[in-house]
């Protein structure tokens, strides 16, 4: 057997990090080593594997037993990258529902647990990453907690009785005889809460997905000078802002506002700092430093205005750096907030209408009726792509979300339930059928692109402006705006204006 001869020849874990290395994923044999157990001081045994979990991550499986005392546990860590977002997931447990606390968990070695109705958080050091239940994850912190209570009682009595009345209310828990929150939050993105529902929206699990603080870059290994960040930040505010004479502006051709935008539009992330260069409208190219995030090196950001057509005007930013390649790019709504939101409803019915340019913001909610398909608000981030692109990277997305339940243990019905969703995923990007498309957006930031040179015309696209709800105010932290002293003082320098021209 291939993995027994392996077995004898890897002799240490730094070899065999450097086997599993120079495997290939598809057949990464089982490695087995000798290693200390931390419980009884003798010899024990650990395994390692490197699977591929289907449409999830590359992980690494550690499991160790120790044949003299028993003592036995295990341990995940993902072998692929960091994803570009972290992830936090929201999952709310009512008590007596059972079939939540079978949902399967990936926790990675940074993610952090916290049930705000107990104020109890598990930091990434507490635990390391695992694959468990909703269920065994707080089986295992309890267990965790009371292991040195007898030693406690003995040293701080008040602080093992306080221990034990907190670990009656996590036992109700974990039981199900108290409903609770549990938050997964992980800044790699790597971590994962099972929607048994998928690929169709689980009222019970909120999904949202956030840039990184410098802190958190620095702790998943990135190089990050903060001192450096600071300065550049403080000095893009007073250099940039303060000083006009020392930006610098590039003035670029005129290609006209349809080309420009068709420009951006259909261009994905890495091309749209190129397209900065060879269209523009007719506005100017602004020039200012700033810092890479990546490398912390010195580096150059583009930003112009431009005014999409039928839309409104947007703010365009690239960033490249030099040293290390590294290039991002940014497309802003401009102006004032909106005081409706928008909804979109497009009516797909040829392959045409595939190529039609698409602006989802941050804020914007896709749904697809004819799939069943709603992503919430926030979903996918800001995306500049067209109708064909919006849907692959839906696809994509709930397959990288999703794809751990593809793996060996999904029953036949969710198999079939997901192979029938593929399938009629399809057949509406190969046009077998009409469908709909629709952006639902409160601050109005979305753009459909007509078919048509006058909007009018294209029958198939409908906007629709609606009053937003106090719930999508305080979501998006309008109902917290004061600007009545800006309001006031507005009001003063016109009465000051207004007596000042009457004495003239």
């Amino acid at each position: 057997m291939a993995s027994e001869s392996n077995m004898e020849q890897i002799v240490d874990v730094g070899s065999v990090v450097e086997a599993i290395s120079a495997d290939d994923d598809s057949s990464a044999p089982l490695y087995q080593v000798e290693s200390l157990c931390m419980r009884c001081g003798e010899n024990g045994t650990s395994r390692f594997l490197l699977t591929l979990i289907p449409h999830f991550r590359k992980v690494l499986l550690s499991a160790f037993e120790c044949p003299h005392c028993g003592e036995r546990n295990n341990e995940v860590q993902f072998a692929g990258e960091i994803q570009p977002k972290g992830c936090c997931y929201s999952l709310v447990v009512p008590s007596g529902d059972q079939k939540m606390f079978d949902r399967q968990v990936v926790k990675s070695e940074s993610a952090t647990i916290k049930i705000p109705e107990l104020d109890f958080e598990i930091p990434p050091e507490a635990q390391r990453g695992s694959l468990s239940t909703v269920e065994g994850i707080l089986v295992r912190a309890a267990d965790e907690l009371e292991a040195l209570q007898e030693e406690r009682k003995k040293v701080d009595p008040q602080t093992a009785e306080a221990l034990d009345q907190f670990l009656l209310k996590l036992r109700a828990c974990s039981k199900g005889e108290a409903s609770f929150t549990f938050i997964l939050d992980d800044p790699t993105g790597n971590s994962f809460i099972e929607n048994p529902f998928a690929p169709s929206p689980d009222q019970s699990l909120n999904i949202k997905f956030y840039d990184r603080t410098p802190e958190q870059q620095v702790s998943l290994g990135y190089l990050v000078d903060q001192s450096q960040l600071e300065g550049a930040s403080g000095a893009a505010s007073t250099e940039g802002i303060g000083n006009a004479s020392e930006q610098t502006r590039e003035p670029h051709g005129s290609v006209g506002a349809a080309a420009g935008h068709r420009a951006i539009a259909q261009s994905n992330s890495s091309d749209i700092a190129e397209a900065l260069f060879r269209y523009s409208a007719p506005e100017e190219v602004m020039t200012f430093p700033s810092t890479c995030g990546v490398c912390a090196a010195r580096c150059e950001t583009r930003m112009f205005v431009t005014k999409i057509p039928y839309f409104q005007e947007v703010i365009v930013m690239a960033t490249t750096c030099d040293a290390c390649g590294y290039r991002n790019s940014e497309l802003k709504p401009g102006g004032r907030i909106p005081e409706n939101g928008k909804r979109i409803t497009l009516c797909v019915k040829n392959i045409n209408d595939l190529s039609r340019d698409v602006i989802k913001s941050d804020t914007a909610s896709v749904k697809v009726p004819e799939l069943d398909l709603e992503l919430a608000s926030g979903t996918l981030g800001g995306v500049v792509t067209t109708v064909e692109g919006l849907i692959t990277k839906i696809s994509e997305s709930l397959e990288r979300v999703h794809g751990f339940t593809f793996g060996d243990s999904l029953d036949e019905n969710k198999r079939k339930k997901w192979t029938d969703f593929k399938e009629r995923l399809n057949k509406i990007l190969g046009m077998e059928q009409p469908w709909t498309l629709i952006l639902d957006d409160a601050l109005s930031n979305s753009f459909i692109a007509p078919a048509t040179d006058d909007i009018k015309d294209d029958h198939q696209l409908m906007f629709e402006e609606y009053e937003r709800s106090w719930e999508q105010n305080e979501e998006l932290g309008l109902n917290d705006i004061d600007t009545s002293s800006a309001d006031a003082a507005y009001d003063l320098a016109r009465v000051t204006e207004k007596e000042g021209t009457k004495a003239e």
